[in-house]
Order: C-alpha cells, then sequence, then structure tokens
C-alpha cells in the first residue's frame, strides 16, 4: 500500500485544517501529521494536548489518516539552544524563523517522506510557484496575515515539496471555509507568540535559563538611573518593564531601550519614541540565505522588513565576499535589532535574508549627540 501523496501539518489550529480541507475536496490522496515541539512540563499554556486532540478530530471530520510525531528533541537541539545563545549574547533571536527552516520543512518534511508521502503542507499565508525552473516563495494575498517573512529560510528542495493551500485566501474565507465545512477549528483562537513559553510572563521565563544579574539602567550620556534585571532581558526600542516613571528633573515622557552593553551589563534609554539613537540608515548582516539559491546580484536594489508587520523599505543591498549583506535604506529605520531577521522582496517575491549584525545607529554611553 502506497503512502499519501501529501502530508499537511496538522496544528490543531483553523489554518492547518483549512489547508486539508481544500486539499481533500481537489481530490488528493491526504493525511494529517501533529508536531509536538516542545515537551510541556508546566503550565506553560501552548496546549499541546489540547492541539493534538483539535487536530485529530479535524482528521477524523475530513476521512483522512492522523499521525503525530514528538520533534521535541530535533526543536530542542535545532531552535532552542540557539534562542538561548543568542539572549545570552544579548541579542534578539527570532525562533520562528528557525522553527521552519529546521523542524516543519526538515525534520517534518523528512519524516513525511519516510511515511511515503512526496510533498507536505502546511496553513501558512504564503504562496509558491515554479517560474523558468525555478521555485519562487511568494507573499500570501492577505497583506495582513502574510507570513513569507517567517519562510524567507526556505530553498529551492523544500518549495519543490511544498503546498500552501490558503496562501490566495483572506482570513475571513479561511474561518467562513471552516465554518461552512462543520470543522471544530472553525472559531479557535490563533496562537500567538513562542508556543514554549504560551502566557507567561517572558522575562520569567527566559530567567529559567539565563539567570537575573543586576546592572546599571544608563541615559545616553552614561548618568545612572536605575537597575535592571539583567541586560539580555530587554531589546531595542523596547518600552516597559523599565521602571523609571517620575525621575527628579527629567521630563514626564516614556522612556525606550536605545543600546545594550553586554559585556558591563547596562543598559541605555532615552525618551522619545523615535529617539535619534534609535534610528538607523544602514544595517550589516550575517551571511545570507537566497530562495533561489543564488543572489539576484552584487549590488541590487529591492526592499526589506527588519521586523514582521513593517511597511516595506526601499534599499540598497551589496552582497560582500564572505557573504553577508550591507543595507542602506531610503530613509531612517527605528529599532533595526541585532538577531531579528532582514528580509528582502521584490513585488511579491520573497528573494531571501539575513539575521542583522549591525547598524550605524549612534553608540550611548559616549559624550555629545547624534
Amino acid at each position: 500500500m502506497s503512502g499519501p501523496e501529501v502530508i499537511v501539518g496538522l496544528s490543531g489550529g483553523v489554518d492547518s485544517s483549512v489547508a486539508a480541507l481544500l486539499l481533500k475536496r481537489q481530490g488528493r490522496s491526504v493525511a494529517g501529521l501533529f508536531m509536538q515541539n516542545w515537551d510541556e512540563q508546566d503550565d506553560s499554556g501552548c496546549r499541546a494536548e489540547e492541539d493534538r486532540r483539535d487536530a485529530l478530530r479535524v482528521a477524523g471530520l475530513l476521512g483522512i489518516p492522523f499521525f503525530a510525531r514528538n520533534f521535541a528533541k530535533e526543536y530542542w537541539a535545532g531552535v532552542f539552544e540557539h534562542f538561548l545563545a543568542e539572549y545570552r549574547a544579548g541579542r534578539t533571536p527570532n525562533p520562528d524563523v528557525l522553527c521552519n527552516r529546521e523542524i516543519k520543512f526538515r525534520t517534518f518534511l523528512d519524516e513525511a517522506r519516510a511515511l511515503g508521502a512526496g510533498r507536505i503542507a502546511t496553513g501558512h499565508y504564503a504562496r509558491v510557484d515554479c517560474l523558468d525552473g525555478r521555485w519562487r516563495l511568494l507573499r500570501g494575498v492577505d497583506a495582513g496575515k502574510d507570513q513569507s517573512y517567517f519562510l524567507h529560510q526556505l530553498g529551492q528542495e523544500q518549495l519543490a515539496a511544498t503546498l500552501f493551500p490558503i496562501g490566495h485566501l483572506p482570513k475571513a474565507e479561511v474561518r467562513r471555509l471552516a465554518a461552512e465545512a462543520g470543522l471544530p477549528t472553525a472559531a479557535k483562537k490563533d496562537s500567538t507568540g513562542i508556543c514554549f513559553i504560551g502566557e507567561r510572563d517572558f522575562r520569567e521565563f527566559l530567567s529559567r535559563w539565563i539567570p537575573a544579574q543586576p546592572g546599571e539602567i544608563r541615559d545616553v550620556r552614561g548618568q545612572a538611573l536605575g537597575e535592571h534585571a539583567g541586560c539580555w532581558y530587554y531589546t531595542l526600542g523596547q518600552r516597559g518593564g523599565l521602571g523609571l516613571g517620575g525621575l527628579r528633573g527629567r521630563p514626564q515622557a516614556p522612556w525606550y531601550v536605545v543600546g545594550k552593553d553586554v559585556a558591563r551589563n547596562i543598559v541605555y534609554v532615552d525618551q522619545g519614541e523615535d529617539s535619534p539613537w534609535l534610528m538607523s540608515r544602514r544595517a550589516w548582516t550575517e551571511p545570507a540565505h537566497w530562495v533561489a539559491g543564488a543572489p539576484p546580484g552584487e549590488t541590487f536594489t529591492c526592499t526589506a522588513k527588519t521586523r514582521y508587520r513593517q511597511p516595506d523599505q526601499d534599499c540598497q543591498v551589496r552582497l560582500d565576499a564572505d557573504g553577508r549583506l550591507s543595507v542602506a535604506f531610503a530613509s531612517p529605520q527605528r529599532a533595526v535589532t541585532p538577531g531579528q531577521s532582514l528580509v528582502l522582496y521584490r513585488g511579491e517575491e520573497c528573494l531571501g535574508g539575513a539575521v542583522i549584525a549591525g547598524t550605524d545607529a549612534p553608540e550611548p554611553g559616549t559624550a555629545g549627540s547624534p
């Protein structure tokens, strides 16, 4: 007996449920597979067992085979250890990007092939096509839900084996289709944030792995204003959690994190959401990944996002000899953060991207102003 043609990553949410529904309606041989990527040992709110039951109910209603696999070991090695290392280094990582590259489109794809399937499908809001023999990653039609930013590390092998059945649909239509088909996930709330953190306070979670180490909060001139619990708990542009209200001789305006000195465990802050200490015109990255397998040129113009949901920013890109990128933006950018992903686009096509290594934002703690 041959395996299914396509295995859908059933997460227990509405998006993957409708992905499976549409593939079944197309007459494809479909199975569902639930991935458990984190071993729950507390009340994290990760809801893995609830999600598994919902995924099983969807598979039963659609009449498709159902598999469940525990990829927690692979997730720990491929995603979580890197997540902790980045925070220890004072950077702000994006585990969703790594999870897609290492788990959903590597470990899951390998498992699907072992089960006899030639392709996998997920409920991501993105699209894939093939033009002149080259597979392209395209934005989802619903601009508010587009997830190509998190998929930019995929390559030709993964895209050739991947279907995104809902990438052409707006979210409201996905909900409508789920309700019309009587799927038990039709009205289920979308998951937000990182699964292994769940509903808990982020700082409390991180302190389990990276213990608190109090240090000084200073203004951009180096004057001490207060104390923080550990500089790795803060990210550029952050407003909350500083405890700096009502400082004598200072304006009654919010404070924002504008820099960190990890070696000396200092967090620098300034007032004003668009503080000049947060602004940069240039960024440098680690070696880039290209969806096509190669860059479009040594220098080229395109648009970029330095964080999810950011509007596209015009930029000029230069490829260095070691594969790293030097990116010059057409307008100043706020809080471009090392460890996050800089993702490049030309129109609807996602070209690829890289992890941000640094910017030309002014360095706090020195005399003068930017």
